[in-house]
């Protein structure tokens, strides 16, 4: 099977899967769950479960262990999307090509369907985890750590107080290390924690989640400066306007594109243990380099 066909067959699988968590939830006011898959099925790339999805089948087959734990990464994400786009935020209208949630919905319902996806996301988790065994608690906790005060909130606290200055090369590397970096972690580290992975081998993936998370964060600051608008879905140019720090304000373009390459060298070098385990993660790798969204 080609790499784009298996993508789109992982994406589609996260779909239905979401789509079940969120049918049938009769007993929940109507206005917030229709925001919460506004911004849910907005046509998101899904990398993220699709991450953990790949990890899990470095170890095992059967994937149906791994996507409540997938679905629940994607759902942390949305909604840090949607908190990013609000006034008190980045102040962005668009989001993949349509109106942003607290604009369809207002401020208040965007943030309680943010938090919603947020609360939503450990009770898709944890039912999942009480229902098996102390790995997939571990994962739970694993990917708490990853979205909290530690890793995506504390990154973003960073990267607010960052604006309008200029950071030196350690913050920079801690504020995207925790703001984009943590939930590729998760998704590389939960998906193996499930799969019943030795530390050996979670170690190794945590190396390389490094260094995909810096890649991811690179092209998405390079996209910025040089993406194609109608592509992105939002406009170009907003890290400027915001006085925001990045690898193209902090090194230049060119330097930022040589750090693109780098990084994602070394992340598809960590992958060669696996072998030919490793085929799908390492296009997936190269994907990420060469998207153009």
């Amino acid at each position: 099977m080609d790499f784009k066909t298996e993508f789109n067959n992982k994406v589609n699988t996260v779909n239905t899967y979401l789509e079940k968590y969120l049918e049938n939830k009769t007993d929940v006011p109507a206005t917030i769950l229709e925001s919460m898959r506004y911004s849910l099925f907005a046509g998101g790339k899904r990398i993220r479960p699709v991450l953990m999805m790949a990890s899990y089948e470095l170890f095992e087959d059967n994937t149906d262990v791994v996507m409540p734990f997938a679905c629940a990464l994607e759902m942390i994400h949305t909604y840090s999307l949607i908190h990013d786009d609000l006034p008190a935020m980045d102040n962005s209208d668009l989001r993949r090509g349509r109106k942003t949630n607290h604009i369809v919905f207002g401020e208040a319902i965007a943030v309680l369907a943010g938090d919603a996806l947020l609360n939503y996301a450990f009770e898709t988790m944890l039912s999942s985890a009480v229902a098996n065994s102390e790995k997939t608690i571990r994962a739970a906790a694993y990917m708490a750590t990853c979205s909290g005060i530690g890793g995506m909130i504390g990154g973003q606290v960073i990267d607010i107080l960052s604006e309008n200055k200029v950071i030196d090369e350690t913050t920079m590397q801690e504020l995207h290390t925790k703001k984009t970096g943590a939930l590729i972690r998760s998704g590389a580290i939960c998906g193996a924690i499930c799969a019943g992975a030795d530390e050996g081998k979670i170690k190794l993936l945590e190396e390389y989640a490094l260094n995909l998370g810096l890649a991811f964060q690179i092209k998405d600051d390079i996209l910025d400066v040089e993406g194609d608008v109608s592509k992105l879905g939002k406009p170009t140019g907003g890290d400027t306007e915001l006085c925001k720090n990045t690898y193209v304000s902090l090194y230049g373009i060119d330097r930022a594109k040589e750090m693109l390459e780098e990084s994602t060298n070394k992340a598809k070098a960590l992958l060669g243990e696996f072998g030919k385990k490793a085929s799908f993660l390492i296009d997936f790798t190269d994907y990420l380099l060469k998207r153009d969204n």
